[in-house]
């Protein structure tokens, strides 16, 4: 009788961290890359307002995607030429991160603040996987939480082929802006 006591008492008192622990997530995370090269013309640029990102605050497992043919172009012959050509979006239609929060204890997400941390995994892109470590601010005020991170891919990592013609012209690196605020998923 005692142990059925002390357990139902850890039950009890247990619960609230079990329930404070969620999964936090936003389908209407920004995702910005630039191409620009030195040689560019003009600015390769393209911008993305669904991509999605889910984090679970227990483990620190990360996963974001985003639809390439989501990416908008200042000019539509670039957006064209970057979904059949380049990315070939009908044949690999998104990009996917799957990873971890270096250190999961390092962000509290549950108290204001600003955190600054790795967040390492693998990015699936045009076929390919290649491990990236994106390092990552964490931001939280108000009970609300917003993620922004800044990493460059190479091009030659995902096969993306850049035909000779224009090859000096478009970055051999691109660099990628992901970022959004988070609620919880219910």
């Amino acid at each position: 009788m005692k142990n059925l006591k002390m357990a139902l008492l850890a039950v009890l008192f247990g619960a609230p961290i079990l329930l404070s622990a969620q999964r936090i997530f936003t389908k209407a995370a920004i995702v910005n890359f630039d191409a620009t090269s030195n040689a560019s013309l003009e600015e390769i640029k393209a911008k993305s307002n669904t991509g999605t990102l889910v984090i679970d605050e227990a483990s620190g497992n990360v996963e974001a995607a985003v639809l390439m043919k989501s990416f908008q172009f200042e000019k539509a012959l670039m957006q064209e030429h970057f979904n059949e050509n380049y990315v070939e979006s009908s044949k690999f239609p998104k990009a996917v991160f799957k990873g971890k929060l270096a250190d999961v204890t390092a962000v509290k997400f549950e108290r204001d603040g600003t955190y600054k941390i790795n967040v390492v995994g693998n990015l699936t892109m045009h076929g390919k996987t290649k491990q990236v470590t994106a390092p990552t601010v964490f931001t939280v005020k108000g009970g609300k939480v917003s993620a922004t991170t800044d990493f460059t891919v190479a091009l030659a990592d995902f096969d993306v082929e850049i035909p000779s013609l224009v090859a000096d012209k478009v970055a051999k690196t691109v660099k990628i802006n992901f970022g959004g605020t988070l609620e919880a998923m219910k």
